[in-house]
């Protein structure tokens, strides 16, 4: 049914779906519909983000949230609320729902707050600030859905304030296994391996 384990209403199945597919505000029953619908919602956020983001504007947790909730709110009762739900991904557990709360906060006043914006920034400097804020957003899972896609766009909202230009995660993608363990190796504070995603992803 989803992508993650979870458990709760927020991991509850669309009726009629066999509990395949995440209940959802369409009805929708298929996972490739409810995959399409979510991609063209996210084509329209980004048109939408991107017609109005100023280059010296502050991005912020709120931000964040309002960005899910226009993505994602036409499909889904949660969308931009933080989950009440733990996550795991191929054995991988995301950080526990009782202390999403404090991480965005600490995500805000440690990372955003002094990272963002990137306008004024050496090219270099920017792309360790959208490494780093990437790794710590994947790593606290904030939302029940949609949690990759949202950390994309705002590395993109990060790279054009800075002036680097579109993002390409084809690298992303092809080379799965080593984007991820750039994530595990933020853990442990070590954010090199996500400044080379990031600079392969900005043809640097």
């Amino acid at each position: 049914m989803s992508r993650y384990r979870a458990t709760g209403p927020e991991g509850s199945a669309e009726p009629g779906s066999d509990g395949r597919v995440l209940a959802n505000k369409m009805g929708i029953t298929d996972q490739r519909e409810l995959d399409e619908a979510e991609t063209q919602l996210l084509r329209m956020l980004y048109e939408e983000v991107f017609a109005n983001l100023e280059p010296d504007q502050p991005l912020d947790v709120p931000l964040i949230k309002h960005w899910h909730r226009r993505w994602l709110g036409n499909l889904y009762d949660w969308a931009g609320q933080e989950r009440q739900v733990n996550l795991q991904k191929d054995g991988f557990m995301f950080a526990a729902a009782s202390q999403v709360p404090y991480l965005l906060k600490e995500l805000d006043e440690k990372w955003l707050k002094t990272r963002t914006p990137c306008c004024d920034m050496a090219r270099d400097e920017a792309i360790l600030a959208i490494a780093e804020i990437h790794v710590e957003l994947i790593l606290i899972h904030p939302f029940r859905e949609g949690n990759g896609r949202i950390a994309r766009l705002l590395a993109d909202a990060m790279a054009y304030q800075a002036g680097i230009g579109p993002m390409d995660y084809s690298d992303w993608d092809t080379n799965k296994a080593e984007y991820i363990a750039a994530i595990h190796a933020g853990l442990d504070g070590d954010y090199q391996p996500m400044v080379e995603r990031v600079s392969r992803a900005a043809g640097i």
